[in-house]
């Protein structure tokens, strides 16, 4: 079955960067491991290091939307389409809850003095990235609210995709900057306080998209 639902590639677009950014914001290893490389080496190397991450999510953002791909015929259908995108506000409701309440902080180890190549402190962080496969859970949850899966359209999914990738560059590129900009009244209270206000964002955001779907007010 086609898929029905008419493209807006500018649309279509605008919810490729919003899922990459929100795919990156969360402090976990590797949000922190940018925080210390760019406060102990510099924004270039902290920047490379979003950048390995940002390689590592696109796998499994095309692992998910691929795998979603072949069960398109359920979600076509309105009905599905409807408790899909419920389930999906409720995960990403979840989700948010679980981002302010973690202290990230708390598992955080100290990078290494030496610097390193840009090469190996990309490298680095796109194996730290892609031992996190629970990623998948996040993407399954952003793909089904704004029904970002268009199979038998390679194209808009390609440039979904990259999207994506741009808008994990742009939170990368964003967060350094604060970063290299604060550096010197950065510290722990500072990693905490971000992860809680991206926490506090997804919340509201998933509370808006949750009211929206309820009251058929918002149609992605």
């Amino acid at each position: 079955m086609p898929f029905h639902m008419p493209i807006n590639i500018l649309d279509f677009i605008s919810k490729g960067l919003l899922i990459g950014m929100i795919a990156s914001a969360p402090m976990g290893p590797v949000g922190i491991l940018c925080v210390q490389r760019t406060l102990k080496k510099g924004r270039w190397y902290g920047f490379v290091t979003g950048v390995g991450a940002s390689i590592s999510d696109i796998i499994y953002a095309a692992i998910t939307g691929f795998g979603m791909a072949f069960v398109m015929d359920f979600v076509n259908n309105d009905t599905n389409r409807f408790y899909l995108q419920i389930a999906g506000s409720l995960m990403l409701l979840a989700f948010g809850w679980y981002t302010y309440r973690t202290d990230p902080t708390r598992k955080m180890h100290q990078s290494g003095q030496e610097k390193g190549t840009l090469t190996y402190n990309l490298v680095t962080a796109f194996f730290v990235t892609l031992s996190n496969p629970l990623i998948v859970f996040l993407f399954m949850a952003l793909y089904a609210q704004f029904a970002f899966v268009l199979p038998n359209h390679p194209f808009e999914m390609l440039v979904g995709f990259l999207s994506i990738v741009g808008g994990a560059l742009l939170w990368w590129w964003g967060l350094t900057w604060l970063v290299d900009k604060i550096r010197m009244k950065f510290d722990e209270f500072g990693i905490r306080l971000i992860n809680q206000v991206i926490g506090v964002l997804v919340i509201i955001g998933s509370v808006i998209m949750l009211l929206g779907t309820t009251t058929n007010l918002l149609r992605w």
